[in-house]
């Protein structure tokens, strides 16, 4: 077997997975890098990984189907003989404004859930039996604020974060003891899947306005998130089960100006 850790990072072709990966890579994880359409940017987040001193797998996968989430673990159990973590990054949304009912249909629903919710379960259940044999295993999956305040790109988007919170919860009660898995929920994250949802104009909109409301005024960059990511797969030994808010304050909401003349 391998000594050096072994990771599977789903959607890591760019954005907070890429960032997930690289990071694993520098903390010494050999790491599988998946893609479902981004081949050319998942060989390239593969060769900053190596640039760091990592093994890669680059696999094509589509973590709404159960068979491929099987071809993600085998790449890693072929290649290093063990799997010690899994950052369930994969992510689906349709950007649909939420007063719009009707532009959400039934399909959209269950599009979203089979990679949000459906995906992270069966890519648990892939790499659940290898993490027992070695004995220890961390998962961590990336959520979204809009899983606990309900706003989000869309309403079915924001309702998949919502189940996977849970789903977290729910399986922490099982994977334990050799297992930990616990969520993370950011808030806005500076990527081109966000600017892509949002258009350009609505997108730097939005990084005027974080700038200045938010209590931390800054918009995440994919390196913020998954420094806290990786925390939870590195750190954290006796938490599970846990969603952890990491949003620049969104969910406080602001405080509301001093009145003229309070003091003390």
């Amino acid at each position: 077997m391998n000594e050096r850790k072994t990771a599977i990072v789903t959607g890591s072709a760019t954005g907070v997975g890429a960032a997930a990966a690289e990071l694993l890579a520098e903390r010494g994880c050999n790491v599988v890098v998946n893609y479902t359409r981004s081949e050319k940017e998942a060989h390239e987040t593969a060769a900053r990984c190596e640039a760091a001193g990592a093994e890669t797998r680059v696999v094509q996968a589509d973590v709404s189907e159960d068979d491929d989430c099987l071809k993600l673990a085998a790449a890693a159990m072929d290649a290093w003989g063990r799997i010690d973590y899994l950052v369930n990054n994969a992510g689906r949304t349709k950007f649909n404004p939420f007063a719009n009912l009707h532009g959400i249909d039934k399909q959209d629903f269950l599009d979203i859930y089979a990679v949000n919710v459906v995906g992270t379960y069966q890519m648990i259940r892939a790499v659940e039996p290898h993490m027992r044999a070695l004995g220890s295993g961390a998962v961590v999956n990336n959520s979204s604020i809009g899983g606990v305040t309900g706003i989000a790109s869309s309403i079915p988007y924001a309702a998949s974060k919502a189940a996977l919170n849970l789903m977290t919860k729910s399986l922490a009660h099982v994977l334990g003891p050799e297992i930990r898995i616990n969520s993370v929920a950011p808030g806005m994250i500076q990527t081109r899947w966000l600017q892509g949802g949002m258009g350009d104009e609505a997108y730097q909109a939005m990084l005027d306005m974080a700038s200045q409301a938010l209590p931390l005024k800054q918009v995440a960059e994919p390196r913020h998130v998954a420094e806290v990511l990786v925390w939870f797969l590195e750190g954290a030994p006796l938490v599970t089960g846990e969603t952890l808010i990491a949003d620049s304050g969104v969910h406080i909401g602001q405080l509301p100006p001093l009145a003229s003349g309070d003091s003390d």
